[in-house]
C-alpha cells in the first residue's frame, strides 16, 4: 500500500467527471496571484474565480522570491498574466519563526538549511509592502501594470488591502 493511494483513488473519481479540457492554459481574467502555501486558503473560491480564470502561485509566506518573479515574467508574456494580486494571510506561520528558527529545527534532523533564506516575516505589512515595490520595480514586467496587496483573514474569509 502506497502513502498516495488515497490521492489516487480521489483523482480516479475526479476525472470521471472531468470537464475542463477546453482550458487553454492562459490566465482567462489576466490574473495572476502570489499567495501562501497555507491549506486553508482556497484563492479561485475566495476570489470568486473558476479554473483557468488565475495563475496560482504559492509558497511559504506569500513572499516575491526570484522564483516567484520568474513565474510572473512566465505569466505576463506567455500566460496572459495582465495585472497580479500579492495575498499573505493572517495567522501564517512564517510570521510566527525566523530562518534561524527554521535552521536549528532543520539542524536537529542532521540537514544544514543555513544556504537557504526562507524569508521569513517579522512585519507582514512591511513585507507586503516591499514585494509589492519589488513587483512594480521589477525590470523584468511591464511598467504601470496593475499590481496591488491585501492580507486575507484565515478567520473571516475577508480581504484587507494594504495601503501602498
Amino acid at each position: 500500500m502506497s502513502a498516495f493511494d488515497d490521492l489516487y483513488a480521489a483523482n480516479a473519481e475526479f476525472a470521471k467527471e472531468f470537464g475542463s479540457s477546453d482550458l487553454t492554459g492562459r490566465a482567462a481574467r489576466g490574473l495572476g496571484v502570489v499567495t501562501c502555501m497555507d491549506s486553508r486558503i482556497d484563492p479561485l473560491g475566495l476570489l470568486g474565480l473558476r479554473p483557468g480564470d488565475a495563475k496560482i502561485l504559492r509558497n511559504a509566506g506569500a513572499r516575491v522570491t526570484d522564483d516567484v518573479l520568474r513565474t510572473l515574467v512566465v505569466g505576463v508574456y506567455v500566460l496572459g498574466v495582465e495585472r497580479v494580486l500579492v495575498m499573505p494571510h493572517t495567522d501564517c506561520g512564517m510570521t510566527k519563526v525566523t530562518d534561524a528558527d527554521i535552521h536549528d529545527l532543520t539542524a536537529q534532523s542532521g540537514v544544514d538549511t543555513r544556504s537557504l533564506d526562507f524569508h521569513t516575516v517579522p512585519d507582514q505589512w512591511a513585507a507586503l509592502r516591499h514585494d509589492l515595490t519589488r513587483i512594480r520595480t521589477s525590470p523584468f514586467l511591464p511598467p504601470g501594470m496593475p499590481v496591488t496587496g491585501a492580507v486575507y483573514d484565515v478567520r473571516t474569509g475577508r480581504l484587507s488591502p494594504v495601503e501602498y
